[in-house]
C-alpha cells in the first residue's frame, strides 16, 4: 500500500472547506483524524517519558454559527472507514469506558517485538457527554491519559480491579462558551484538564454557503477515497519512535527559551500560564501529525515545528476569551453578553436593548447602573437620534462621510501562516 496524496492535511482541508466553518477548524479536525488512525503506534521518546500523538480537541462557538458538529463529523466519518480504528461510547461513565477499552485491546509488532495498546477515539456533539467536570476521578483519568500513562488501574465494586494496559484516548467534541462558563469550576483552570484541551474557537462564519452541494468539486468522491486510503496506510504502516532533525532541535531550543522568557515577564492569566506549561507538548504532538501527513519518514523537520507553532499561536488568543467567564458573577456575565449583543448589531435602540436583558436585570435601576459603568469605560455610548436613543459600540467611529472602498489587497501567499487559517 502506497500513499496517493502529497500531503494528507492539505488535501483534507480542501475537501472539508466547502462548509462555512473556518479553515483552522478543518485543520484541527484533520489533525485529530490522523491521530485517531495512528493510535498509540508512534511516539517521541524523551527517555524519562513519551509524548503520544493524541488530542483533546474542543470546538467552541455560539450555537448555530459554524456547524461545529458537522465540521467534526467530516473528519470522523473518514476515520470510521479505516479498519481497526476503535471508537468509544458517546456518553462516558467508568463502566462504559472500561468495556470500550477491553474491546479496543490489541497489539502491534515493531522490530520483532509485540506492543499492547488499548486505543480509541471519542466523538461527541456535546463536550459534556464526555467530560463531567464535577467527577474528579474522570478528570484525573483524562489528564493521565493525555500525559501518556502506561497503564491504568481502577477498583470498582462490581468487578474488583480493572487494569488497562497502554490506554490511549483521542477526542473531538463541541461545546459553547456558555457551557464552559456554567460547568467548568475555577479550580480546573490553569494546570488541570483545561490546559490539555486544544480550544478552537469561532464566533463568525468563514463564508456564506447556502447550498454546500453547489460548491463541492467534481472530484469529491475520488478525493474522499484517497483520504481514507492514506489514513489506512498510516494506520497499517507507521509504528515506532519519531525523531527530530538537528535543524528542528536547534530551532526548538531557541523558540523554547524565547517563549518562556516572554511568558514569565508578561503573563498574568492563570489560564494562559497553565496552557504555557503544556505548550511544548502541544507543539510536539502537532508536529508529529504534520510530519506523518507528509510522508512515512517518522522524522520531524523544521517545517513541521514551524507550522505547528503557527497553528497553535493562531488559536491561543481565544483561550482566555473562552474561559473568561469561569468563576465570575452572574451580573458580570450577563453584562458581557449584553455588550456583545450591541457590538454584533452595531447599534440598538435603547428600549429594544433593555428588552433583551430584562429577565436578567428586572430592576431598571440595576440595568442603568451597569450601563453607566460600561459607558464610562468607553465600551458603549448612547447616541441621540430624531426617533430616540441608540446604544452603539464605543469603539465604533461615528459615520459622517462614507469614503470610497479601498482597492482590494492582494491575497496572501500560501505558506506557514496562511495555508490552514481563515480566508
Amino acid at each position: 500500500m502506497t500513499r496517493l496524496l502529497d500531503n494528507w492535511l492539505t488535501s483534507y482541508v480542501k475537501y472539508a472547506s466547502v462548509t462555512e466553518a473556518p479553515k483552522r477548524m478543518h485543520f484541527w479536525a484533520g489533525v485529530t483524524a490522523i491521530a485517531g488512525a495512528l493510535r498509540r503506534k508512534i511516539w517521541i521518546d524523551m527517555k524519562r517519558y513519551q509524548v503520544l500523538c493524541n488530542f483533546y480537541t474542543a470546538f467552541v462557538a455560539p450555537p448555530g454559527i459554524v456547524a461545529k458538529s458537522t465540521t467534526a463529523d467530516i473528519s470522523m466519518n473518514l476515520l470510521k472507514q479505516v479498519p481497526g480504528v476503535k471508537f468509544g461510547p458517546d456518553i462516558i461513565t467508568w463502566p462504559a469506558l472500561a468495556t470500550a477499552f477491553a474491546a479496543s485491546s490489541e497489539s502491534f509488532q515493531l522490530d520483532g517485538d509485540w506492543y499492547p495498546m488499548s486505543a480509541m477515539t471519542l466523538v461527541a456533539s456535546e463536550l459534556g457527554n464526555l467530560i463531567n467536570p464535577q467527577d474528579r476521578d474522570m478528570v484525573n483519568l483524562y489528564i493521565n491519559l493525555w500525559d501518556g500513562r502506561k497503564a491504568l488501574e481502577k477498583v470498582t465494586k462490581m468487578s474488583g480491579c480493572d487494569t488497562i494496559e497502554a490506554p490511549w484516548i483521542n477526542m473531538i467534541a463541541c461545546t459553547t462558551p456558555n457551557w464552559i462558563t456554567d460547568n467548568i469550576p475555577k479550580a480546573m483552570i490553569g494546570g488541570g484538564l483545561a490546559s490539555r484541551l486544544l480550544i478552537v474557537y469561532a464566533d463568525a462564519k468563514d463564508k456564506y454557503v447556502p447550498f454546500v452541494d453547489e460548491v463541492v468539486s467534481s472530484d469529491d468522491a475520488l478525493l474522499e477515497k484517497q483520504l481514507v486510503h492514506d489514513l489506512e496506510h498510516m494506520s497499517v504502516n507507521l509504528a515506532g519512535p519519531i525523531h527530530f532533525t538537528p535543524e528542528a532541535r536547534d530551532w526548538e531550543r531557541k523558540r523554547y527559551r524565547a517563549f518562556w522568557e516572554a511568558t514569565i515577564s508578561q503573563s498574568s492569566s492563570s489560564t494562559v500560564d497553565g496552557y504555557a506549561a503544556r505548550k511544548q507538548t502541544h507543539l510536539f504532538k502537532t508536529a508529529m501529525i504534520l510530519s506523518v501527513a507528509r510522508n512515512d519518514s517518522l522524522v520531524i523537520e523544521l517545517q513541521d515545528l514551524a507550522l505547528a507553532e503557527a497553528m497553535l499561536t493562531d488559536i491561543e488568543p481565544d483561550i482566555d476569551r473562552v474561559f473568561s467567564g469561569v468563576g465570575r458573577s452572574d451580573d458580570s456575565l450577563h453584562t458581557e453578553r449584553f455588550v456583545e449583543f450591541i457590538k454584533r448589531r452595531g447599534r440598538v435602540k435603547y428600549e429594544e436593548a433593555y428588552k433583551q436583558v430584562h429577565m436578567y436585570f428586572p430592576d431598571p435601576k440595576v440595568f442603568e447602573a451597569i450601563l453607566a459603568g460600561v459607558m464610562k469605560a468607553g465600551i458603549l455610548r448612547l447616541d441621540h437620534h430624531p426617533d430616540g436613543y441608540y446604544l452603539v459600540s464605543g469603539d465604533r467611529p461615528r459615520l459622517q462621510v462614507v469614503p470610497p472602498p479601498p482597492a482590494a489587497a492582494p491575497p496572501p501567499k500560501v505558506g506557514v501562516d496562511t495555508e490552514f487559517k481563515e480566508g
